[in-house]
């Protein structure tokens, strides 16, 4: 239930963005609580030009792949040192949105062009809290490559 209140807040801001002629949207999922662990995996971007860990393990094992994401109130650089470990091998320290009770915010700010040529401003909200099951997403508290190629 939840994953489908995130889906149709993350379309609703995408289609208002599209319908605005939006000249430049930016969409930032936050992970504001979840549960803290440490896990190996390759970091490979996204079709939207984000950023997954794939293979992901942990101490207990394998645990899949999650969605690479800013942690709180951090401003992203810790997600933005990321980019640079493409296609190499990272432990990551964060908090997993989708084990225990998570809470992500979903922000999209859209500058879009109005009918009489002018500029405006859109910005659509959404946060979902409690079991997130199904929404692997882990913000990132820290790294270190372990290997610059993945296996």
């Amino acid at each position: 239930m939840e994953a489908t209140k995130l889906g149709i807040a993350i379309a609703t801001a995408c289609l208002t963005a599209t319908l605005a002629a939006a000249q430049d949207t930016k969409t930032r999922v936050i992970v504001e609580d979840g549960k803290d662990m440490t896990v190996t995996g390759c970091v490979q971007r996204n079709s939207d030009g984000g950023l997954t860990l794939t293979n992901a393990a942990g101490k207990d094992g394998t645990v899949g792949s999650y969605i690479l994401a800013m942690l709180g109130n951090d401003e992203g650089d810790r997600l933005d040192d990321l980019k640079d470990h493409v296609g190499h091998r990272v432990e990551i320290v964060g908090k997993a949105a989708d084990r225990g009770a998570g809470r992500i915010k979903v922000k999209t700010e859209s500058e879009v062009r109005k009918a009489d040529g002018g500029k405006g401003k859109t910005e659509t909200k959404a946060e979902l809290k409690g079991d997130l099951n199904g929404l692997p997403f882990l913000g990132v508290k820290s790294s270190r490559m372990l290997a610059s190629v993945c296996p």
